[in-house]
């Protein structure tokens, strides 16, 4: 009687993932960075003006799975790439990814990545990259680096070292930025 139920299950269960990908079909990356940071047009109801400001801080604490792009990280882009579609100019957006805890090795070169993860590579160094060259800034926190092992020479180009991921964020509040809540 149970494998019965089961059976019925399975044509609902394949609609269900059928829907759920054409839903995610509507997600695409662009304008700005066009290998990642997917998202979805959105009728809104409140549209964001696009004279706004925006200076936020996101804090990253979990490393991404071997070889997948932080999903952390990735979250920057999509906001960059979101609401410049929704037409916010990429000036008026300033943002800062504060990163501690197993996120830290991600800020590392190349070197000292693959020393302390197998051979691996760093799947989230170009990204991190391409969001510099549009005005991100990245903070490694102290504490967590000096846990790891992790000195500025071994950071990638254009990572910030911190006090501590706590500091990075007191002193980002103090200049204005809000801090991301996901």
């Amino acid at each position: 009687m149970q494998i019965h139920r089961f059976l019925l299950l399975i044509p609902l269960l394949l609609c269900t993932e059928n829907a759920l990908a054409a839903q995610l079909d509507n997600f695409k990356t662009g304008p700005v960075f066009n290998d990642f940071g997917p998202t979805a047009p959105v009728q809104q109801t409140e549209p964001v003006p696009a004279n706004t400001v925006f200076k936020l801080a996101f804090d990253v604490a979990k490393a991404a799975e071997p070889g997948k792009l932080n999903r952390s990280i990735e979250s920057a882009a999509r906001f960059i790439n979101m609401h410049v579609a929704a037409g916010v100019p990429i000036e008026n957006i300033q943002l800062a990814v504060v990163v501690h805890g197993s996120a830290s090795l991600e800020m590392t070169n190349p070197e000292f990545y693959a020393a302390n993860k197998d051979g691996l590579k760093n799947s989230s160094a170009t990204a991190i990259a391409q969001l510099q060259e549009k005005g991100v800034k990245f903070y490694l926190c102290g504490q967590s680096a000096a846990a790891n092992g992790i000195s500025n020479a071994d950071l990638l180009p254009g990572v910030n070292m911190a006090l501590s991921a706590m500091t990075a964020q007191v002193l980002l509040q103090q200049q204005g930025f809000a801090i991301n809540p996901f």
